[in-house]
């Protein structure tokens, strides 16, 4: 998040913002421009990728499904701008650690143990470490006495938009995003691979919500994707992984998704108009028959 802070201090806030005697190293400031800097941030990627998706990708005819709430677009955004101060809380206290210097973040490619293939290794043993951690925190946060103070909320979108995608409690908000920033505490992470990896998993938040349940059949078997993640809503104890199923596998809490078996949220509609349709025709023919009469 320094690269970010270093933007924003030559470009923005040491010339247009702050005055010259505050200095940029300056602790509270830091402090003060990374919360203003991760709210507009996370912001921007919730309301402009969240939107990309509903107006381009989600099936608008989800929005007729019986579990859909009344107002349900709007409630998801309300409840995820009403949250996200609050979760920027605690993720500025570890950004301001970041910036201190205290994380295994590093510029240059020559700083890799490894050079190129100490990045790009950085790249998937993030991946594979934030999916085991938020697996085991999502499983965590369904225990009985947790989930009904902090993740019940999300839960209250049976068939979500991608709006529903950062929809949660602040508690529960932070916990799930945890694993990516101690990530760079524990392992070195190029910090350019960093900041690209924490907007491609906020991208991917947004994907697992947004309806769209296609997944190339040779990855249906690997990849946790809106299929996966929407039969966790609906159904509840199952599908609790990030971006693949292998800890659902080895957790004993994988399910195939519905929509691969004909039993999604589309089909459910789909079956809606036939009867709908069916009982109009009886109705017709039932009418007819009276007039004959």
């Amino acid at each position: 998040m320094d690269l970010v802070l270093s933007w924003a201090d030559s470009l923005v806030l040491t010339p247009y913002v702050f005055p010259t005697t505050w200095t940029e190293d300056d602790p509270f400031r830091q402090l003060l421009s990374l919360f203003v800097i991760t709210n507009l941030g996370a912001l921007v990627i919730y309301l402009l990728f969240g939107s990309l998706s509903y107006y381009f990708i989600f099936d608008h005819e989800l929005k007729k499904h019986p579990q859909f709430l009344e107002n349900q677009v709007q409630r998801e955004i309300k409840h995820t701008l009403k949250s996200l101060p609050w979760i920027s809380i605690p993720t500025v206290a570890i950004f301001f650690a970041e910036v201190r210097g205290y994380s295994k973040l590093y510029d240059n490619i020559e700083d890799s143990p490894y050079g190129w293939f100490g990045v790009i290794s950085s790249m998937l043993s993030f991946l594979f470490f934030t999916d085991m951690c938020i697996y085991w925190i999502h499983r965590f946060l369904h225990h009985k006495f947790f989930y009904k103070h902090f993740h019940k909320p999300h839960h209250a979108w049976k068939v979500p938009t991608p709006f529903a995608s950062h929809a949660f409690h602040p508690v529960d908000g932070f916990l799930q995003s945890t694993p990516y920033h101690i990530y760079p505490f524990f392992f070195p992470l190029h910090k350019v691979t960093y900041l690209g990896l924490y907007i491609f998993v906020n991208i991917w938040t947004i994907s697992i919500h947004d309806g769209n349940y296609r997944v190339p059949s040779s990855l249906k078997e690997v990849i946790n994707g809106s299929a996966h993640h929407t039969d966790h809503h609906l159904y509840f104890d199952y599908n609790y992984g990030q971006y693949f199923t292998l800890w659902d596998r080895i957790g004993g809490s994988y399910k195939n998704p519905s929509a691969f078996e004909g039993k999604g949220p589309l089909d459910v509609l789909k079956k809606l108009k036939e009867s709908e349709s069916n009982h109009l025709r009886e109705e017709k023919i039932a009418g007819d028959t009276s007039k004959d009469k």
